[in-house]
């Protein structure tokens, strides 16, 4: 069996900065032990299958695997995976237009392809699933997890809380960006405070007020392998929907400008969009550019 696949930098227009990303194509045979096998050879955050969809009126079926496990919705594969598919110009013969649908296991992913001069540049998600808020975290256990000290994480608008838009994250916000700076992930500690928990990965951010971006985060799962990951789409996501939940207008859409990935030398930026209506949350999304790396064949017995 032989598969083909694409790498591409997602949220950069810079190549070796943003996520990087694998999609493969021609995996419908494949078992999801031998897809979890490829993503592991790839070893990067997430890797991506593209699969016939289910439903003909959507682009395709696509499935996320991390290094440990598969996931149900993801932020930078979407984008990428995307893009991909629109550098392609076709897919399962048919043609691939300015929009694709993704099915996923937190639902159906509607995805618009950014481009310019008629080339496609980056796509834009909208999350399958408005804001949840999941249950508080001790501030001690988050802490703990950082390496930081107690007075290094606000609480004055939220407590360390589970958030999700189809895959969860802790929400975390640090006093300033000398703690955001100073953050590291302390592996024992995930494992001792948070593995027991059905979310165990930390996005933390700090609100710049005046800097050239709105937000800066960083996202550390290290009991996914991921000791950090420079761009992800999905916590950000989570993380629009509480802004938005805190600060965001009653009426009209939100934007904002979030890096992430500048501490661990692959700068990433995305942008963000909340539509909100009579004071609720009615659409999230989340977009930015893609470089392409690499083309190639995995070679399967």
């Amino acid at each position: 069996m032989t598969l083909t696949y694409e790498t591409v930098d997602v949220f950069t227009e810079t190549p070796f900065g943003g996520n990087p990303l694998a999609v493969v194509f021609g995996g419908e045979a494949l078992s999801a032990e031998r897809m979890q096998a490829i993503a592991v050879e790839f070893g990067y955050s997430e890797t991506t299958f593209v699969l016939p969809p289910q439903d003909p009126a959507n682009t395709a079926r696509v499935r996320i695997f991390t290094p440990t496990r598969e996931v149900p919705f993801a932020g930078h594969p979407n984008v990428g995976t995307a893009t991909v598919v629109a550098w392609r110009g076709s897919l399962f013969g048919r043609p691939v237009g300015e929009a694709v649908r993704f099915e996923e296991g937190a639902g159906l992913v509607p995805i618009a392809i950014l481009s310019e001069g008629g080339k496609p540049v980056g796509a834009q998600l909208t999350t399958p699933q408005l804001f949840r808020r999941g249950a508080p975290v001790p501030v001690a256990d988050i802490a703990a997890c950082l390496g930081l000290e107690a007075t290094a994480i606000r609480t004055d608008r939220h407590p360390p809380v589970g958030g999700t838009v189809g895959l969860e994250f802790i929400l975390v916000e640090l006093a300033d960006r000398a703690a955001l700076e100073a953050a590291r992930p302390i592996r024992a500690e995930f494992e001792s405070r948070l593995a027991h928990l059905p979310v165990y990965d930390i996005h933390c951010y700090v609100r710049t007020g005046g800097d050239d971006v709105d937000v800066r985060a960083r996202m550390f799962a290290p009991l996914d392998n991921i000791d950090e990951d420079p761009a992800t789409g999905s916590a950000n996501g989570a993380l629009l929907g509480l802004l938005a939940e805190l600060d965001g207008p009653a009426e009209g859409t939100m934007a904002l400008r979030i890096a992430q990935g500048v501490e661990m030398g692959r700068p990433s930026l995305l942008l963000g969009e909340v539509d909100r209506a009579g004071g609720a949350t009615t659409a999230i999304r989340v977009g930015g550019r893609c470089v392409a790396m690499m083309r190639g064949e995995l070679v399967m017995p």
